[in-house]
């Protein structure tokens, strides 16, 4: 997983990078330890976090697309991408690069 290969890179910019499924709990945290993430992932059973992000069954799935956003600490979008196909996974390297711009 791409994600927790450069996880580290994230931890020395100073941000936390937490990832969110649709998905029950008991799926995220099997998910979360099978890929023995270092990172949090919540659970949104409810998609009511994707929806706030505008994200939720955009591809008529059920599913969130693919998506990354950089929120600062009061809770403002400072850079999203959202991913214009269920296999569009926004670019690590491009995150990192829209961090070192804030």
């Amino acid at each position: 997983m791409e994600l927790q290969l450069e996880y580290r890179d994230f931890q020395e910019t100073g941000v936390e990078v937490i990832a969110v499924a649709v998905a029950s709990e008991a799926a995220v945290e099997g998910w979360r330890q099978g890929a023995n993430a270092a990172f949090p992932v919540l659970s949104d059973p409810t998609h009511r976090v994707a929806q706030s992000y505008g994200v939720y069954n955009l591809f008529g799935d059920g599913i969130a697309a693919p998506a990354a956003f950089i929120i600062e600490t009061d809770g403002r979008v400072a850079w999203g991408y959202i991913g214009l196909d269920p296999s569009d996974q926004p670019d690590l390297h491009t995150i990192l690069q829209q961090l070192e711009g804030l």
